[in-house]
């Protein structure tokens, strides 16, 4: 017959089941001075512990230069190795807890990261689809070179117009294959019209992000 889990949370590597001495001590340490209401304090508690949630899948670099307490880094170290629904459960609550007692100006700058990671990865998915639907127009219209060039003269056209002919050649259109649909093989020229589309593309997005910064 299995033992029942005790509850409880992880500090350092360290089980401390929920009630004990250690319990009673952290608490008393996390507990704050200043009045608030039951619904406040509540209010409080899941959005800090929602962005400590949060903060789990921020990048390593980012979040090594938010300047998190070394207990909170560790809380979320372990959190990351939980795999019980319960375990992980009370660890984030006890993360919540901890994410009370950062500077405002650390929460402030947690917040600030994620939106940069968010819009970061927003900007580079919005990138790829369009680098597909520029690399489709690229190999069906002598046109769509122009438009191209017209719109990001920075790209080297003689290298482009050769990895479109040389991408043209190497996957000739095939109605069979389409008809079965079966997907052709795709040359070396024809991934790196994506590859060189692309970069141009998130280095545009890059840009106005800068610009949109600086006129704030």
């Amino acid at each position: 017959m299995s033992r029942k889990p005790k509850k409880g949370y992880f500090v350092k590597g360290v089980f401390v089941a929920e009630g004990s001495e250690m319990d009673i001590q952290l608490k008393a340490e996390l507990k704050g001075t200043e009045f608030s209401s039951r619904t406040d304090l509540k209010r409080e508690s899941d959005a800090l512990q929602k962005l400590g949630k949060d903060l789990l899948d921020l990048r390593p670099d980012a979040l090594a230069k938010l300047g998190l307490s070394e207990k909170l880094l560790d809380a979320m170290a372990e959190a990351k190795r939980i795999t019980n629904f319960e375990g992980k459960r009370r660890q984030m609550q006890f993360i919540g807890k901890l994410m009370r007692l950062q500077p405002p100006e650390v929460l402030d700058a947690a917040r600030e990261a994620l939106t940069e990671q968010h819009q970061g990865s927003a900007a580079q998915t919005l990138a790829l689809h369009q680098a597909e639907q520029w690399r489709a127009e690229l190999l069906a219209s002598d046109d769509a070179v122009g438009r191209w060039m017209e719109a990001f003269p920075a790209t080297d056209s003689q290298q482009l117009r050769a990895l479109v002919r040389q991408a043209r050649k190497d996957n000739p259109p095939n109605k069979t294959a389409e008809s079965q649909g079966l997907a052709p093989r795709h040359s070396k020229a024809y991934r790196e019209i994506f590859q060189l589309v692309r970069e141009h593309l998130i280095g545009a997005s890059e840009t106005e992000m800068d610009i949109e910064e600086s006129d704030e």
